[in-house]
């Protein structure tokens, strides 16, 4: 007598309607190498130190590099505070590659000029501004590098066969 196949329950509804769609949206086009590049760029965009525009930056160098938008939104949501921990760090290392001299900077400061004229906000900040992204656009290179090289060889050994059925058990 054969045995009978055992056969898989039809998907739920939200197996359907939900899983299905953001698990195809997750991995469209996305290979261990990709995956690992997205991330290392998505990082490097996601601290730049110009807060408000992490967003802009990551949807365009995504669409110009073809890399996967809701990887690289949840990197940049992800370091939001890495990135504010660090614009005092990257407006000092500007200062010091520009030869600037350093510029009083504290949050209520900042916030209370910005609320008062967001124009003159600029006009005094502007240089900061500018001296800080000289300091990511040199930095963001190496970002790049030290996390895509490590990254690379472990999206490859999570996407083998073997890690997937290993994690099923």
């Amino acid at each position: 007598m054969p045995i009978a196949a055992a056969t898989a329950p039809p998907p739920s509804f939200w197996q359907r309607r939900l899983v299905a769609p953001l698990r195809a949206q997750l991995t469209q086009g996305v290979t261990p190498d990709r995956l690992a590049f997205t991330i290392a760029i998505g990082t490097a965009c996601s601290l730049l130190p110009l807060f408000g525009l992490t967003t802009l930056l990551n949807v365009a160098i995504g669409l110009w590099l073809r890399l996967n938008q809701p990887v690289l939104q949840t990197v940049n949501y992800l370091l939001t505070a890495v990135q504010l921990a660090l614009i005092l760090v990257y407006v000092r290392a500007g200062e010091f590659i520009w030869q600037a001299p350093p510029v009083p900077l504290s949050v209520p400061q900042l916030a209370r000029a910005f609320h008062a004229d967001p124009w003159a906000f600029l006009r005094h900040f502007g240089w900061t501004g500018v001296h800080a992204a000289t300091a990511w656009l040199l930095s963001a290179p190496f970002i790049v590098a030290v996390l895509y090289f490590p990254l690379r060889p472990l999206m490859r050994r999570l996407a083998s066969p073997g890690v997937r059925r290993q994690a099923r058990l």
